[in-house]
């Protein structure tokens, strides 16, 4: 395995570091973390000299010209395995795409915690960018809050979509949301909405909303779990979005209004 270098702009202690373990320790248990990976020291410094949304911008770019020179490699193959079942295919947005025509990210945002919060949604149809959506703001309100609310209206965007379509695949960097609706939800309920001996649930009532919606669509959506700021682009635009609707207090979840300009959206603030 080759030799990596990782920059960290946010963290308990910034600058460019030789292991991953120095990047964990740094950076664990905190949501406002900013880092990255690069195969030399060089171009790690630079990176570090210049803000961590221009390395973004920067290697979301060139995954994309890599994504185009590898299309017509990849085109004549992808047909057959898709009759197989078996695609797999890497999308343009750098996550794993398994034969789901729709992707539904979803990302929370709060600031301090608890705090404002917000949440955003990215979708893409077809490996490309398709709406945004924010808001949702709660003025107390924590991430897993904010998380789980993204949770939610992603299950009711894809309730819609599944009229037309037949498998929605929900992206979110959120364990803890993923975790509650799709292993301890269905114990909690058998105990009487309660982890047992009558502890409370946090959050109960959005993981009740939340695992209704996903027993009647389950059979035809793929929920994964993905990286957070981890040059994933989906990610990286919901994040933008919840972070939009925690600064503008946007209560009710509406569409993104300005151009899905990719680069100038990455531009903006960060969670």
């Amino acid at each position: 395995m080759s030799k990596k270098f990782y920059v960290i702009w946010k963290g308990a202690k910034t600058g460019v570091f030789s292991t991953w373990a120095e990047v964990q320790n740094h950076t664990q248990g905190r949501s406002d973390a900013q880092f990255m990976g690069f195969p030399s020291k060089s171009e790690a410094e630079s990176a570090f000299a210049s803000t961590y949304t221009k390395a973004l911008m920067k290697r979301s770019l060139a995954n994309k010209s890599d994504a185009s020179s590898k299309v017509k490699v990849t085109n004549s193959t992808s047909a057959k395995k898709s009759s197989t079942g078996n695609s797999n295919n890497v999308s343009a947005h750098g996550e794993s795409n398994p034969t789901a025509e729709i992707q539904i990210y979803c990302d929370g945002a709060c600031s301090p915690n608890p705090g404002k919060s917000g949440t955003g949604i990215a979708i893409y149809q077809q490996g490309k960018i398709a709406a945004l959506y924010y808001g949702l703001f709660q003025a107390n309100g924590t991430n897993n809050t904010a998380e789980l609310n993204g949770l939610l209206y992603s299950f009711k965007l894809a309730k819609k979509y599944l009229t037309d379509v037949d498998q929605v695949q929900i992206l979110s960097d959120s364990k803890y949301s993923i975790d509650c609706i799709t292993k301890w939800a269905k114990g909690w309920q058998a105990k009487g909405w309660t982890r047992g001996k009558g502890e409370e649930i946090k959050n109960l009532d959005l993981i009740k909303a939340c695992f209704t919606l996903y027993q009647e669509i389950k059979k035809h959506v793929i929920i994964s779990h993905v990286k957070g700021h981890a040059n994933i682009e989906g990610n990286e635009l919901s994040d933008r979005m919840a972070v939009l609707a925690r600064l503008q207090k946007q209560e009710t979840l509406i569409k993104y209004q300005g151009e899905l300009d990719i680069k100038a959206i990455l531009a903006m603030e960060s969670g």
